[in-house]
């Protein structure tokens, strides 16, 4: 089996030095960041706030949601909460839902679309001012419909194509983290054909390289959906199974002990820069690691916003998720996945459109440094216009 953390960096190393200069430059600006907080809730960087409102006329929104990943549900529920809690008085919303099998179902058109002729529509019918993203996993949250919204010159909230991409392959994504001296849990990847050649290696990787337990987990999956602890090496298949079903490719990974929190980061597209929040703590009920079910079952998991930890360590956290977004080049918002373990901190992945629900974990953070949901959806919309205005001064 090829040993991946070298292919990957090898892979990866063009766009490692493209953006060296851009990290050093975050690194200097995060303690600038520290107090910004206070500047989102007063609204002092949303320097694009309500210009349609201002010439007297609504921002119209075009807003995509469903999606053919397993987290389609998951992300109808995201904008079902996100319509209802957009300032009817502000904006004119456009719900779009994709469905499993790719076409487009707009409002008012019996049919459903292809992707090509839906984003036609978007372009010269709706002519949106910007297009919110509420989609998870696959297609929506891997580049996919940003790829397709770019080509067309709409403008959409959220990360670009590259940053999107990255964040969603972990294994990429881990290799780039680990190379900028963060700490990531040791891991193996293979694919399906992989693991069915050199089963005996992989097995031999696991116990001897990783470790048990470990966690087995897609390479490209959200929602923490196919993901397994194994703690005896006889369920690696089974485990493997699951998480092949989900992806291509398959991370085995260390399990780190320790206390698994998640900071999110708010990036307006402003000279303020991105801005970290308070990280949460996530209590697991019932469950070994924050799996699917502590994730989306009510009452299965307890969240504390600000995390239970030293100041010292809150800042820490707070730093490594504002480096996690500027390494993978994220805009607009992020939320970072971490464990406290006993030798320091690890980052487990990077979501780059995470649940939108009132009680999701960024919304919840964002609650906790007193900015409303309307209020953070404000703030969503204005970073993707600002995006995109920086982008057509070039």
């Amino acid at each position: 089996m090829k040993k991946k953390w070298q292919i990957c960096l090898k892979l990866l190393t063009p766009f490692v030095c493209i953006r060296i200069l851009k990290e050093k430059q975050s690194l200097q600006s995060n303690k600038k960041s520290e107090k910004s907080a206070v500047d989102l809730k007063n609204g002092s960087s949303l320097k694009s706030r309500n210009h349609c409102i201002m010439a007297g006329k609504k921002m119209n929104i075009v807003l995509l949601i469903g999606g053919p990943s397993p987290e389609h549900e998951v992300s109808v529920k995201s904008g079902e909460v996100i319509v209802r809690s957009l300032d009817a008085k502000k904006y004119h919303v456009t719900p779009i839902i994709i469905l499993k099998n790719k076409t487009w179902q707009l409002p008012n058109q019996k049919a459903p679309m292809n992707f090509s002729d839906a984003i036609r529509t978007i372009k010269y019918t709706l002519k949106p001012d910007v297009v919110f993203i509420a989609m998870h996993g696959a297609y929506g949250e891997d580049g996919t419909v940003q790829g397709l919204l770019e080509s067309a010159g709409i403008p959409y909230t959220g990360s670009g194509i590259l940053a999107s991409s990255l964040a969603m392959d972990k294994q990429k994504s881990s290799a780039l983290f680990s190379y900028y001296g963060m700490k990531v849990p040791r891991f193996i990847a293979c694919s399906y054909q992989e693991w069915r050649k050199n089963r005996k290696d992989i097995r031999k990787e696991t116990v001897y390289g990783i470790g048990l337990p470990c966690i087995v987990k897609p390479t490209s999956a959200g929602s923490s959906i196919g993901i397994t602890k194994v703690s005896l090496i006889k369920n690696l298949r089974t485990a493997l199974k699951e998480a092949f079903a989900y992806s291509d490719e398959v991370m085995i990974q260390k399990c780190i002990q320790g206390t698994e929190v998640t900071c999110s980061v708010l990036d307006t597209g402003t000279d303020q820069g991105a801005v970290p929040l308070a990280p949460t703590e996530i209590i697991p009920k019932g469950s070994d690691f924050f799996d699917h079910r502590a994730k989306y079952e009510v009452g299965a998991a307890e969240e504390i916003t600000p995390a239970r930890l030293p100041p010292k360590v809150i800042a820490e956290i707070q730093s490594l998720a504002l480096r996690a977004h500027s390494i993978l080049g994220c805009s607009g918002l992020s939320r970072t996945d971490m464990i406290v373990g006993k030798d320091g901190i690890y980052i487990l992945e990077t979501n780059t459109i995470p649940g939108m629900t009132e009680t999701s974990l960024l919304p919840q953070a964002a609650a906790s440094a007193g900015i409303a949901f309307p209020k953070l959806l404000d703030m969503i919309i204005d970073s993707g216009i600002n995006r995109r205005r920086a982008f057509d001064k070039k």
